[in-house]
């Protein structure tokens, strides 16, 4: 589905170590592969020194852990005292970076507005998909589980749809890269639409249900031409906590989400995507619209 990744860590969230899955991860369609990690020289507004010794530590350290690399495949390593974003810009428009994989804990909104986050400032500024993964997950996969995971990221996708626009966007996103690389290795989607009971009318209920049931139909004939196996579901209750039973009940690799954001102030305003984003274990595939 993406053939340019770009792997941010800070060898704080494990991610680096994916440096030495290489082959497993060209499994999935990708065939360049950047690896950042940034050394922060600012301190209250004002730069510092910069490490020269720190930085050529940190790459040297990124470049032992690539043990192989397959033909057509191509592994580059940057060390940046730049600013987390404006480094990540630049890679991406240098290298045509199409897929970011970063590291996230599991938090909650009130630590997210106190402390904020390197991955929360990146999905607002970027329009570049980001895969979001859970440090405690990644640093803990014995070398074969990681090796299965890595060759697997997006085999088994659950896409949540309740045709809003974040929804539509997201879908929109999704569409382009399965056609625009068919060595996607996603082999299938299975669509959910959570209807919740807020009808005080049972007969309201049953026509929301149905008219998610044959919008569903439609997306999966859509996308029956990209990925061989296409299932669809309704289900009724909290969005949220259908969305992770249904993840971990269909067996799940990844959730696919969405966030249609146009300004500060709607960023504001909680959303579905924001709770899976600080509670879901899963990975999840992200994409939002730079504010």
């Amino acid at each position: 589905m993406f053939q340019h990744c770009l792997i941010c860590t800070d060898f704080e969230d494990g991610l680096q170590r994916f440096a030495s899955f290489v082959p497993d991860l060209s499994q999935t369609g990708i065939r360049k592969f950047i690896f950042l990690h940034t050394v922060s020289v600012w301190e209250d507004e004002r730069i510092a020194n910069i490490d020269s010794q720190k930085l050529e530590e940190a790459k040297t350290y990124l470049q032992s852990l690539v043990k192989e690399v397959p033909a057509g495949v191509e592994v580059k390593i940057e060390v940046s005292s730049l600013r987390y974003l404006d480094q990540i810009h630049q890679l991406i428009e240098a290298e045509a970076i199409d897929f970011i994989a970063v590291g996230m804990p599991v938090s909650s909104d009130l630590e997210n507005k106190l402390f904020g986050s390197h991955t929360l400032s990146l999905v607002k500024a970027t329009e570049v998909p980001v895969l979001i993964l859970r440090p405690q997950l990644i640093s803990t996969y014995t070398t074969e589980e990681l090796s299965l995971r890595c060759q697997h990221l997006w085999q088994h996708l659950l896409v949540p749809f309740d045709d809003s626009p974040a929804g539509r966007y997201m879908l929109d996103g999704l569409k382009q890269r399965l056609a625009a690389n068919p060595d996607h290795r996603v082999e299938s989607c299975h669509f959910l639409w959570v209807v919740e009971d807020a009808a005080r009318r049972p007969e309201i209920q049953t026509l929301r249900q149905s008219e998610a049931e044959t919008k569903l139909a439609a997306l999966q004939t859509e996308f029956s031409q990209w990925v061989p196996h296409c299932t669809s579901e309704v289900r009724s209750g909290n969005p949220l906590h259908e969305i992770l039973d249904t993840a971990f009940v269909k067996d799940i690799n990844a959730i696919a989400v969405g966030s249609f954001r146009k300004g500060l102030l709607d960023w504001a305003v909680p959303s579905v995507a924001d709770s899976i984003l600080n509670r879901s274990w899963f990975p999840l595939l992200f994409f939002s619209p730079k504010s």
